[in-house]
């Protein structure tokens, strides 16, 4: 039985993914936890939803989960992994600290809803990468056969899914639910390794990795008979701007839309970045040129340029460990791996490549990404003879699809604004390119 399956996929070349609907779905704690931080080893369980499984097993309000399935929780990373690990209709075996005591229950956790909508068509679907892991792939698509335009949606780096579940309501999130439901075109998007329903760990995961993930998810979209193949567009959000040139080369997208994107090295980038958050903090301009010669510039040749992790490179300095943002063996969720890969990979390279129709979009209260990395990349498409391209700089939008009065407000995660023109301008540019 399974030759024979293994057969009839390599007969249809589909090698890179698989039609069954059978990856285990994700389970809900149906709290309110709040993971691991500099005060505290462990998550705390900070709400208890009455007649949960959680509840009716006895865990209580304040008790700290210590760890579930044999993963310690020592660490953010080990926590999300551990939220995006559990499986409904499956024994949990959660092991919490409540005072001084170790408490061990075993239960069945509910599945997390699936993403809904009313006027379009939703399918959950997945994808195998070359590494034997599988993958979620959501689709939405209008009513009907089509065939429809699609847009192909590349996230950012950090472990978070691009799945619109009830409760997820922040406006990245919003974002992505206008696309499904107002651009009238298929809407594609792919789970990291060990994000949503995905097998892996997504700290873990490499850059390479992931990128075959969004290559198998990209030949699944190809293979759909509602959507016009000829008029993709690959929609990119922050890490996924950068990598949308990539895909639009490698596939023969028709065009591009990059939103919250950089151009230079990873190491040009961290340097920039720390550069403004020590200016955000109040740092004097005579105080930032001293951190950055004597911190910030030695760490990260150290990381990303001689392919180090911040354990070493602070048990060698000691100094370094009071001005690190960062824990030891990641940053922001992500391995040092992941990084040394982004370090390597020529995103500059991909742009000069170009041909199809290509929009960027840059937020004026964006504290991660530089004004500078996208007027760099106008003047290289330029120079290329690439003639269908725009930037646009949006006033007050910083990099979570936010409306901010400035850096501070978005770097501090106050509240911000949403505004219906931040999905409907890439819904319109999507359009034009597809016309």
């Amino acid at each position: 039985m399974k030759r024979s399956f293994l057969i009839l996929v390599t007969f249809f070349g589909f090698v890179n993914y698989i039609f069954s609907q059978d990856l285990p779905r994700r389970a809900s704690f149906e709290a309110k936890i709040k993971g691991p931080n500099k005060e505290r080893l462990g998550a705390k369980i900070e709400e208890l939803k009455i007649g949960t499984p959680m509840f009716e097993a006895g865990f209580k309000v304040n008790d700290v989960i210590i760890e579930v399935d044999g993963r310690l929780v020592i660490k953010q990373e080990d926590w999300s992994a551990v939220v995006y690990g559990i499986r409904a209709e499956k024994t949990t075996n959660i092991v919490v600290k409540r005072g001084v005591s170790k408490i061990n229950k075993k239960l069945i956790l509910n599945p997390l809803p699936k993403e809904s909508h009313d006027e379009i068509e939703i399918f959950y679907e997945e994808i195998l990468n070359d590494f034997g892991q599988r993958q979620r792939v959501i689709v939405t698509k209008p009513k009907g056969k089509g065939p429809f335009p699609a847009i192909f949606l590349i996230q950012g780096l950090s472990c978070s899914t691009i799945e619109k579940y009830s409760g997820r309501s922040n406006n990245w999130v919003h974002l992505i639910k206008d696309l499904a439901e107002k651009s009238n075109m298929v809407l594609v998007r792919v789970d990291k390794p060990g994000v949503g329903d995905s097998e892996g760990d997504c700290g873990e995961t490499d850059f390479k990795t992931e990128i075959n993930g969004y290559e198998a998810a990209m030949r699944l979209l190809k293979s759909k008979s509602y959507i016009n193949t000829n008029k993709v567009v690959v929609y990119g959000n922050s890490m996924g701007s950068a990598l949308a040139p990539y895909f639009a080369n490698k596939f023969g997208a028709a065009g591009v839309i990059s939103d919250g994107t950089f151009f230079k090295s990873w190491y040009e980038h961290m340097l920039e970045i720390e550069r403004r958050i020590l200016g955000i903090e109040g740092k004097s301009q005579s105080e930032i040129y001293d951190l950055m010669n004597k911190v910030y510039i030695p760490i990260y040749y150290e990381m990303l340029v001689k392919k180090r992790n911040y354990a070493d490179i602070i048990s060698d300095n000691p100094l370094y460990e009071k001005h690190h943002r960062h824990p030891l063996l990641h940053m922001y969720g992500r391995s040092m791996k992941y990084y040394h890969q982004v370090q390597d990979f020529n995103f500059a390279a991909e742009w000069e490549k170009l041909k199809v129709p290509v929009r960027i979009r840059w937020g004026t209260n964006d504290w991660i990404m530089t004004e500078n990395d996208n007027d760099m990349i106008i003047d290289l498409l330029d120079k290329a003879g690439h003639n269908n391209h725009k930037l646009y700089k949006y006033k007050d939008l910083d990099h979570w699809a936010t409306i901010h009065p400035n850096y501070s407000s978005s770097f501090n995660f106050k509240p911000g604004k949403w505004e219906d023109k931040i999905s409907e301008q890439i819904i319109n540019w999507a359009w034009e390119m597809v016309k």
